[in-house]
């Protein structure tokens, strides 16, 4: 087999694959913050991703296989975004970026809350939000558990404490 990439080096491979900034920043978006639509994915992101790159990095992960596209069955125009197995794989990863970006930089508490829980819930925590996207976004049983609603509402909590001062 012949690597598609500047080598067969698997690092190497995924970096081309999810390197540049913002195709993990969807990814994220996608996972964390259950952001399907477009206009979800371009305006409620934290770093303000332009239309153009938007639209670059969505036709690039679909590309890639790690999103997919389906009609919106309530909007004609609109599409609907959903992750791949092989993106819903990433959470491990992205829970290591995590851990290390609240180690190494200056984070806020509240963009880093869902980092730490499932920092401290481990493997197994991973393994039950991977259940749960995979739930919602390739159509499998729903889990009993709903760790993306213990993310949110550890934000939410985190977001009305540092409102009340």
């Amino acid at each position: 087999m012949t690597p598609t990439g500047r080598s067969g080096c698997p690092i190497n491979l995924t970096l081309e694959m999810l390197g540049d900034r913002w195709s993990l920043i969807v990814i994220r978006d996608m996972m964390f913050g259950n952001r399907r639509h477009f206009r979800e994915l371009q305006t409620q992101s934290e770093e303000g991703i332009a239309s153009n790159i938007l639209a670059d990095r969505l036709k690039r992960l679909t590309e890639n296989g790690l999103i997919t596209r389906s009609p919106d069955p309530d909007h004609k125009q609109k599409g609907i975004y959903s992750l791949t197995e092989p993106a819903i794989e990433l959470v491990p990863l992205l829970v290591q970026m995590g851990a290390w970006g609240r180690r190494h930089t200056p984070v806020s508490e509240e963009l880093s809350i869902r980092a730490e829980l499932l920092e401290a819930g481990g493997p197994a925590l991973w393994e039950a939000f991977m259940a749960e996207l995979r739930s919602l976004h390739l159509g499998a049983p729903a889990p009993a558990r709903s760790v993306f609603a213990e993310l949110q509402a550890a934000y939410q909590a985190v977001l009305a404490r540092k409102a009340r001062g």
